[in-house]
């Protein structure tokens, strides 16, 4: 039962028992059951930087001559000092979207909990905004996107979880504020530096302020650059770190990400928040918003019982918000609770991965899984969408891939908990962010270990052949006993157990068949 509304300040912060500061989030969090419970959520990180097709970052490269997506830009849209990210985002359409369908897909996988994104760098928020005018429902889709998959996600029964990102819009967006270095237009300033609301009269962006999209010129490249190498030098030093605090030049940005992020807050009421930053977002104000997530999540249900991620945390900030690790991994069983991103392609829809076969396998993605929640994890994993909506056929066949094998061996990840050791073999894992391309591939003798009801269960990562040896449960090594060994879709086999392990003969691999399971029944859990 809901509590009675809390008090709220003046800046709209609901006061109650969460104090924004590190000791009260850390004092006051518990993780909820149901995170623990769920391990696997899906993410459309889907917005206007999708309609390209060219992957990430659109709106910032689009801007620096020489990189592949300025040619792309100006051969299909025009040039940048008139063409510019503002257009792209009034051409996203959404119109073979069908939130009802991907969700129920999304489900059959096993998905427990689904994620829109609800903002990205290019600063478009892709919800019924009360403090941003440039949003969905007045450019491109015209439509409440957020709302739209936050009624669908809650009919299906999943939780359902934001993701913001435009506290980097004000440095990633610098580059709209430059020029050519070569070429006809060379010097020409492009449309962000250029452009002011009176400019719209007549325009589709009529009303609209082109300053408060690409939030104003707080590190322009100064005049007389003339080479590219020049160029990429510049911005690197002055704008392309991934800075965590505000433009100096203009507080305001800060109050009104504040604004924007407790007005999506109380619209949707999300179980689940994302944000796209190394610790909380502008220092005391990231906890002034955590704060108050927490104690309106108070008021909705008696508890805080929702999750909140952050990236690069501290040990003790873990205790009080959820650490995420953005496409990386963990080399060893974490004591709290935390999640993984990752994504079958790139972060936004690129259409090279499709017509290339670069899409990460349903293998890859369980076997990816598998290791995450032996650490006492949570994948949530991205499912890239074209500007109109509608997955592609590959990614569609991963999916129901991937939910043939959850249908089977479910059992071993949803509402698991972890072993005494999170597995072995001799793949190894180097802790990090954004270091998937540098790990290798697994084999057979790369196990993980879950347990469920009593049930110790192994995730072997590659499919043996013949007998495996599991060392780690050695008669003497392991306490208790087994009394049964099954293996998930395909009966009870054959194993003994001795000083090097136990030993387990395997079916031959079946077509399709990936990461097997065997769970075994006894004393062992």
């Amino acid at each position: 039962m809901a509590h009675a509304a809390l008090a709220k300040s003046p800046m709209g912060m609901t006061r109650g028992p969460v104090e924004a500061n590190w000791p009260s989030l850390v004092s006051n969090y518990r993780y909820p059951d149901w995170f623990r419970d769920a391990k696997l959520g899906i993410w459309s990180h889907w917005g206007p930087q999708s309609v390209p097709e060219r992957g990430d970052w659109y709106g910032r490269f689009m801007y620096m001559q020489g990189h592949p997506v300025y040619d792309h830009h100006v051969k299909t849209y025009g040039h940048p000092t008139v063409a510019g990210m503002k257009d792209v985002q009034n051409r996203w359409t959404a119109d073979r979207w069908d939130p009802d369908a991907l969700i129920a897909r999304y489900k059959k996988v096993g998905a427990r909990y689904f994620m829109a994104l609800a903002n990205h760098h290019d600063n478009l928020d892709c919800y019924d905004s009360r403090y941003h005018a440039w949003n969905s429902l007045r450019v491109g889709p015209k439509r409440d996107i957020v709302g739209t998959w936050e009624k669908a996600a809650r009919k299906a029964g999943l939780k359902f979880g934001v993701s913001n990102h435009s506290a980097h819009s004000w440095h990633w967006y610098q580059t709209a504020y430059g020029y050519d270095q070569t070429g006809p237009r060379k010097g020409e300033r492009y449309d962000a530096f250029r452009l002011r609301k009176a400019d719209g009269k007549g325009q589709w962006w009529d009303g609209l302020d082109p300053q408060e999209l690409y939030t104003g010129g707080h590190a322009v490249m100064p005049d007389g650059i003339d080479t590219i190498p020049a160029m990429n030098a510049w911005h690197e030093k002055n704008d392309g770190q991934w800075i965590e605090t505000g433009p100096t030049d203009d507080p305001r940005y800060v109050t009104k990400w504040l604004l924007r992020q407790t007005d999506l807050i109380d619209k949707y009421k999300p179980d689940l928040v994302y944000f796209d930053d190394y610790g909380l977002p502008f220092g005391p104000i990231g906890l002034q918003a955590a704060a108050d997530y927490y104690n309106r999540s108070i008021g909705w249900s008696g508890k805080i019982d929702v999750a909140l991620f952050a990236k690069q945390l501290k040990p003790n900030e873990r205790l009080g918000v959820v650490q995420d690790v953005e496409r990386g991994f963990s080399d060893h069983l974490w004591e709290e609770p935390w999640q993984t991103d990752t994504c079958l392609g790139d972060w936004f829809y690129n259409v090279a991965r499709l017509n290339d076969k670069s899409y990460s396998s349903a293998e890859k993605v369980v076997q990816r899984l598998a290791d995450v929640v032996s650490k006492n994890g949570n994948l949530l994993l991205s499912v890239p969408q074209p500007g109109h909506g509608a997955i592609d056929g590959e990614e569609e066949k991963i999916l129901d891939q991937m939910g043939e094998w959850t249908a089977t061996n479910g059992e071993a990840i949803f509402g698991s908990r972890p072993w005494r050791i999170f597995g072995e073999g001799p793949t190894r894992l180097q802790s990090g962010m954004q270091n998937e391309a540098g790990a290798g591939d697994f084999t057979p003798r790369d196990v993980r270990f879950t347990t469920n009801k009593g049930a110790l269960y192994v995730l072997f990562l590659g499919w043996p052949s013949g007998t495996a040896t599991v060392p780690s449960l050695a008669a003497g090594r392991a306490r208790g006993e087994i009394e049964r060994a099954t293996l998930l879709g395909g009966g009870s086999v054959r194993y003994r157990r001795d000083a090097a392990g136990l030993h387990i003969d395997f079916p031959p691999k079946p077509a399709g068949g990936f990461v097997p399971v065997i769970r075994l029944d006894g004393g062992l859990a």
